[in-house]
């Protein structure tokens, strides 16, 4: 349980995302009104006591769309970090563990992928595509792995070669025994954290495709949509851009702010270094 003690920013990352998740999931308990339900009569109202964080163009209550708007960012940040992480593993752990003709051929169709900027990608992807939750998804995932496939690998080739693994060869262990029992399950750490940080620029990138209007479709609420909405009001209801910007911007505080934590926490050598010294 020491090992996994975080740091106080890191138990204010955790708490941030919880919150997260517990507004998501409660979403229809948090609040009294619809987000898709129009009152054109009460568009671009301020905050008040009934509505706290005001009203859109369209009389549609602005934290109910925050709340089920999390639900997007979650469930597409969510899955578009366990499929790469699934699929990045994978051929990381080939990669490194084969070598030879596998390795070169496995590292060039990651230089492949590598060879465009994701955004880019993502964006080619839903021209083609059109925009929707499930594009969005795939759009995300298909450039995803790389990062993962890239660390997974280096990992692995520095523990092939520790004694542990070479004791399981020695008792005639197979290599997806090996990989599966010995070897994930010690590079476990680097990976949760680049998940962790992957997670936040999931967050950033959906809000960035229904923002452009390549994303989440609406009266479907999403933060990047909600920004694009509100920015034509920003002098007159500067309400309906703040909030969305204020729950990405805690969605990707949290995460960052777990992940450094995570990094500290899971790394001997900071461990090492940040453990106090002569009683200090």
């Amino acid at each position: 349980m020491r090992r996994w003690r975080l740091s106080p920013s890191g138990y204010l990352g955790a708490a941030l995302l919880l919150l997260l998740v517990c507004g998501a999931a409660g979403a229809p308990w948090l609040t009294p009104y619809d987000p898709r339900t129009q009152v054109l009569a009460e568009g671009l109202q301020p905050p008040s006591r009934t509505h706290p964080c005001g009203q859109d163009k369209l009389g549609r209550d602005v934290c109910a769309r925050l709340l089920y708007g999390a639900r997007v960012s979650l469930l597409v940040g969510l899955v578009c970090v366990v499929v790469p992480l699934s699929l990045g593993v994978t051929v990381g752990a080939l990669a490194g563990y084969g070598g030879g003709a596998l390795d070169e051929l496995l590292m060039r169709l990651t230089d492949l992928f590598l060879a465009f900027p994701g955004i880019l990608l993502a964006l080619a992807i839903m021209a083609i595509l059109g925009p929707s939750v499930v594009n969005v998804i795939v759009a995300l995932c298909l450039g995803g792995w790389v990062a993962y496939a890239r660390l997974t690998r280096a990992l692995v080739l520095g523990a092939r070669e520790q004694e542990y693994v070479t004791a399981a060869r020695a008792t005639g262990a197979t290599a997806g025994y090996i990989l599966c029992r010995h070897i994930l399950p010690n590079i476990a750490g680097p990976l949760l954290v680049q998940a962790t940080f992957s997670l936040a620029g999931i967050i950033v990138a959906e809000a960035g495709l229904s923002f452009l209007g390549l994303g989440v479709q609406p009266p479907t609420p999403s933060w990047g949509a909600m920004l694009n909405e509100g920015r034509h009001f920003l002098l007159v209801a500067p309400h309906l851009t703040t909030f969305p910007g204020l729950a990405i911007l805690l969605a990707v505080l949290g995460c960052n702010l777990l992940g450094d934590a995570l990094r500290d926490a899971l790394d001997p050598r900071l461990r090492t270094l940040l453990r106090p010294q002569g009683g200090a």
